[in-house]
């Protein structure tokens, strides 16, 4: 019953308690800005390391084989040597070089004359024929030809011809693209197109 009449008590009559509020301890605070502090260091630490710093770990890793150095390979290191310390060489006239692998003639070599056709100046022309010595169509071929030995599909005789036909087109310091093709290789575009993408990049492509 008393509950009841408590009931229908008027809201203005019922007092509410205040609720306690909870106080944030300063310990709390202060370990807060520590773990703050520390992370920072430490993510700055990561980021930006002193410059002679060496890592602990180094002294755990077991120590790098030492072996002596095969004549080739300290000739290959005596070359990359200078080849880094050479100042680089500022072409007079960009030039794309063509690389042909091929066994023998070029089947399309008419329609390659049309592609060079006008635009001298702005290429050179390889040849590594593997097979035969082949029977050039177009005047642009003649005289193209490297030495070139015999290549097996799939085997470093491969290789060794396309190293071949850099090698010869490196002498032109002129030459600032390389484009491998084979005997069935045919222009999409014509030569000013080909050009302006590949003097316009600084990229490789591989099989385009």
């Amino acid at each position: 019953m008393k509950a009841h009449q408590l009931w229908q008590l008027p809201i203005k009559d019922m007092k509410s308690a205040p609720l306690p509020r909870g106080r944030t301890s300063p310990k709390k605070h202060l370990c807060i800005l520590v773990v703050a502090f520390v992370s920072i260091v430490t993510l700055w630490a990561y980021l930006y390391p002193p410059q002679h710093y060496t890592s602990p770990m180094r002294d755990w890793l077991p120590a790098e084989p030492v072996r002596e150095l095969t004549d080739q390979e300290r000739a290959s290191q005596v070359v990359f040597k200078q080849i880094l310390s050479t100042p680089p060489v500022k072409s007079k006239r960009s030039k794309v070089a063509f690389m042909f692998l091929t066994p023998g003639t070029l089947p399309f070599e008419r329609l390659w004359e049309k592609f060079f056709e006008g635009h001298e100046g702005r290429y050179t022309i390889y040849v590594h024929a593997s097979r035969e010595k082949p029977e050039h169509a177009s005047p642009l071929f003649i005289d193209r030809d490297i030495r070139s030995e015999k290549v097996v599909w799939g085997k470093i005789s491969m290789v060794d011809a396309e190293r071949r036909l850099l090698a010869n087109a490196l002498e032109d310091v002129d030459n600032q693209h390389f484009v491998l093709l084979s005997d069935s290789c045919v222009p999409l575009h014509n030569f000013d197109y080909v050009y302006n993408y590949l003097i316009g990049t600084n990229i490789s492509f591989i099989d385009s």
